[in-house]
C-alpha cells in the first residue's frame, strides 16, 4: 500500500467521508473495466462497481493493507462477479469493451497513428478477433488474461487478489494463453 493511500483509508476511517472519492476515482475505472469482463453486461457491471465501492466503504476498516487498495477492490469486484455469475446465466456475446475517460464505452483498441488506414482496418479486425478468442476462454482463463494483459496486474497482485500462490498464478496464465493460442490458430487467426 502507498503512503498515500494509507493516508487517505486513515482519513476515511477516522471519519472524512469525502476521502473516500479519492479511492473511487482512481480505481473506478478497473473496477467497472472488470465487472464488465465477467458478466459481459454494461448495467450488470454497473451495478456490480457500485456494489463494490459501498462494500469497500462499509468493510475500510478492516483493509489491513497488506497490499495495494486496488488489489484489495480487484478482490471485492471478482467475488461480487462470482457471486452475480452463479446466480445469472452469462450472455454469449461480449469484446473487449472499456469505459473511456470521457464516460462512452467502446472496443478497446490501441491507434497507431503512424499507420496507412488499411493497416488499421487489419490491426482492428485482428483486435476484435483476439477478444473474441478471449471471450470463449474459460472464466478462469478469462480472468486471468484479463487481470495479467488488460489490467497489468503483477503475479503478485493477482495471487493475492485470487488468494492462490505464485505458482498457481504461473501454471494458469500459462494455461490460458495456450488456450488462447489454440483457439486462434483453429479460426486461421494466426499460423
Amino acid at each position: 500500500m502507498t503512503p498515500e493511500e494509507k493516508n487517505i483509508i486513515h482519513r476515511v476511517i477516522s471519519g472524512d467521508i469525502n476521502a473516500f472519492e479519492e479511492l473511487v476515482l482512481a480505481n473506478q475505472k478497473n473496477v467497472y473495466n472488470l465487472a464488465l469482463k465477467m458478466t459481459k453486461n454494461a448495467e450488470d457491471a454497473l451495478d456490480i462497481s457500485q456494489e463494490a465501492f459501498i462494500k469497500a466503504f462499509r468493510r475500510i476498516a478492516a483493509f489491513r493493507g497488506d497490499c495495494r487498495f486496488s488489489v484489495w477492490m480487484y478482490r471485492l469486484t471478482h467475488n461480487l462477479c462470482i457471486d452475480f455469475l452463479r446466480k445469472k446465466a452469462v450472455s454469449k456475446q461480449t469484446a473487449l469493451y472499456f469505459e473511456e475517460e470521457c464516460g462512452e464505452t467502446e472496443l478497446s483498441r490501441i491507434p497507431d497513428l503512424r499507420e496507412l488506414p488499411e493497416d488499421s482496418i487489419i490491426r482492428r479486425e485482428k483486435w476484435e478477433t483476439i477478444a473474441k478468442a478471449i471471450d470463449s476462454l474459460t472464466l478462469k482463463h478469462r480472468e486471468i488474461i484479463t487481470m495479467r494483459s488488460v489490467l497489468d496486474m503483477s503475479y503478485e497482485e493477482i495471487s493475492s487478489a485470487l488468494g492462490v500462490t505464485i505458482g498457481t498464478v504461473k501454471s494458469r496464465i500459462a494455461r490460458a494463453r495456450k488456450s488462447l493460442m489454440e483457439i486462434l490458430k483453429e479460426r486461421g487467426t494466426f499460423p
